[in-house]
């Protein structure tokens, strides 16, 4: 598992939600370590994400964007005629990560889902101009 490393003197610092397994979780991890930015890699087979930092990316994103409607775990659940709560939908990512699309970033404030590489090198490109 890759925890927090600091690759060079950057005081940059990112989080990553995601699994292993996940090629675009890898290749998020990878985006990241190529720019030598810190990484805090929080692996949801291991650890589920907070109730709280879901709610922070379904009040920017709509709790929609966070579901994997793709993944095997969605079609085992049957969730495809679930017909949830945001708040319910909450509680059932935070039960079954696998059901989140991946991977979720976080630098400070700004967020992302899924594989945003563009979106990421605007974030690098603002925080080492600050």
């Amino acid at each position: 598992m890759l925890g927090q490393r600091n690759i060079g003197g950057s005081g940059l610092e990112v989080q990553v939600f995601g699994t292993q397994k996940s090629q675009e979780t890898r290749r998020a991890l990878r985006f990241w370590s190529e720019r030598r930015v810190r990484v805090h890699f929080v692996d949801l087979k291991e650890r589920a994400a907070s109730k709280g930092e879901l709610q922070r990316f379904a009040q920017k994103f709509g709790i929609t964007a966070l579901i994997d409607k793709e993944s095997r775990r969605y079609a085992e659940l049957g969730l495809s005629a679930a017909r949830l709560s945001d708040e319910r939908w909450i509680g059932q990512l935070v039960e079954e990560p696998f059901l989140l699309r991946q991977p979720l970033t976080r630098m400070g404030n700004k967020l992302s889902i899924g594989l945003a590489e563009v979106e990421w090198k605007e974030w690098v490109a603002a925080e080492k101009g600050a």
